[in-house]
């Protein structure tokens, strides 16, 4: 079974295409014009296992805003996509990651709905590589909604603005490889209503 997807999304604002492998050896090629993003997906492929192949072309003249949640967007579709029925999956995931000073915990549920829960205090106006950290949450809330899945974002402490965003996405990665996993006593879609849709 190739667990695996492609998405593109155009709009007036960004061009962005999303190669997204789940079974994979944690290979990322990543281009969003947002050098803290590569970093950040790049660190979320390798720790997730997944091959993941980003371009992104935005209008970051005006903000990072639009490209930030189109990527949300973008990926959250092709997750959704590469699972299909989710069929066989373990569905629940979760990782405390610490970073130093920094502690972060990451829950998920492939459940077929979107709820985001994101508890991470930030200062205002606080940037990294150029850009508002509270764009984060635009993209966690862009992600969850379109691949439709439950994710509690925590931050249990810390003070390093850089070791906080590199938990929280090597905390997603660990929680969503643990949630894609196939299940061997799974046999069917792993809910009692018959879908995950």
């Amino acid at each position: 079974m190739s667990r695996q997807a492609i998405v593109e999304r155009k709009t007036t604002e960004t061009q962005i295409t999303v190669e997204w492998k789940i079974d994979g050896a944690g290979n990322a090629e990543i281009c969003t014009g947002i050098p803290f993003m590569d970093h950040m997906l790049t660190l979320f492929a390798r720790h997730g296992f997944f091959d993941l192949k980003v371009e992104a072309e935005g209008d970051l003249e005006v903000d990072a805003h639009h490209t930030m949640e189109d990527l949300g967007l973008t990926m959250g579709k092709a997750l959704s996509q590469a699972l299909d029925d989710k069929a066989g999956i373990h569905r629940y995931g979760f990782f405390y990651l610490p970073m130093d000073e920094t502690l972060a915990r990451v829950v998920v549920d492939l459940s077929g709905r979107p709820c985001l829960m994101y508890d991470v205090d930030v200062p205002r106006g606080h940037m990294l590589g150029g850009m508002d950290v509270r764009l984060f949450r635009e993209f966690m809330q862009a992600f969850t909604n379109a691949a439709a899945l439950n994710l509690h974002i925590d931050l249990i402490r810390g003070e390093d603005m850089h070791h906080i965003f590199e938990a929280i996405f090597k905390g997603l990665a660990r929680a969503l490889d643990m949630a894609t996993r196939m299940e061997p006593r799974e046999k069917s879609i792993p809910s009692t209503k018959g879908t995950l849709v």
